[in-house]
């Protein structure tokens, strides 16, 4: 019979091996939510269903089944991140709680509400009558919509069960209107918080036209990637003399690729006039993914998944989803 120093000495090494397996079956962390092979991105939600940025739409884009939720944000006077394209509220889009189109070209600064004030406008439509509304005459209203916080779009995907979605965050800033926003660093902290409460760190990517708050989330959370949006029209460039582009300057770099590797970034995402079949295989060179925005014509769509960007940003998910069958690319799931 073993002895009682020999029982002991078995009896330890029995408990290790146990503790041992028990580690090995302890099931990991959830993964953060992956690139898919092509991105499928619906614009403000799905901007030409139903109204932008708003969780009606975000729920119709879930629905039609993307991969990632395209939207933008701004700050409130109490320091709160909200889903809003523009720095105001848009006379376009919105009415007071007394159902009265806003009137003049801007409404009130978001900035200037707090988020209590923000949610008495009505965002649910369109202004009848006006180009914008012919532009979008597909979308459908839903009255009495609000302007959503970005913790509300969150948990609306939690709900739904949607994680493989990711989020593609806009920080709408402009250096040549510095007092229509909040500061940069203050918009990039409020959000990364907001990023960070959530759990969605491993399933975001923040994009700007205005690079200076790319760079701060460069420095800030250095694990989300950052995207360089570029226009480059005959009338708008935000590439060409530094103010936009964080002091980087297009004829010291020759192309918009070469800008945003030399900015650190990980996604360039220019408007869809602007690309050629060149720009993107050297972006794809430099290690870039290429997500042109805002495309929206079947055809468009069909030519540049030819081209093999990496994937597309749409005001109507529901059509590039039908050019990604037509492609015969994977589809992702959708959540009714």
């Amino acid at each position: 019979m073993p002895n009682r120093q020999q029982f002991l000495r078995a009896a330890l090494a029995a408990a290790a091996v146990a503790g041992l397996a028990a580690c090995a079956a302890t099931p990991a962390a959830a993964p953060a939510a992956t690139p898919p092979a092509f991105d499928l991105q619906g614009h403000r939600g799905a901007r030409g269903l139903l109204p932008e940025n708003t969780l009606p739409a975000f729920e119709r884009a879930l629905a039609i089944g993307v991969s990632t939720l395209e939207l933008d944000v701004g700050l409130t006077a109490d320091g709160v991140v909200v889903v809003a394209h523009d720095p105001y509220l848009n006379p376009l889009i919105t009415r007071s709680a007394a159902g009265q189109w806003l009137e003049g070209a801007r409404g009130p600064l978001i900035k200037s509400l707090t988020l209590a004030q923000l949610q008495t406008y009505d965002v649910g439509r369109i202004k009848p009558g006006t180009p914008y509304a012919t532009t979008f005459n597909l979308q459908q209203p839903r009255d009495g919509t609000r302007i959503p916080t970005l913790a509300q779009v969150f948990e609306l995907v939690k709900a739904k069960g949607a994680g493989h979605v990711r989020f593609n965050i806009e920080t709408k800033i402009n250096p040549t209107q510095p007092d229509d926003t909040a500061s940069p660093d203050a918009m990039t902290r409020a959000l990364l918080k907001v990023v960070r409460d959530a759990g969605m760190a491993g399933r975001t990517s923040i994009q700007s036209f205005d690079w200076r708050t790319l760079k701060l989330v460069q420095q800030l959370e250095p694990s989300i990637p950052t995207v360089f949006l570029t226009v480059q029209t005959a009338n708008n460039d935000n590439t060409r003399d530094g103010n936009w582009s964080a002091g980087l300057r297009l004829a010291d770099h020759g192309s918009a690729p070469r800008m945003v590797k030399a900015a650190g970034g990980t996604v360039w995402s220019p408007n869809g006039g602007a690309v050629t079949e060149a720009l993107v295989k050297e972006a794809q060179s430099l290690g870039l993914k290429v997500i042109p925005w805002t495309i929206n014509n079947p055809p468009d769509m069909d030519r540049l998944i030819g081209w093999g960007v990496d994937g597309l940003i749409s005001d109507y998910p529901d059509r590039l989803r039908d050019a990604l069958a037509r492609s015969g690319k994977p589809l992702p799931p959708a959540r009714p």
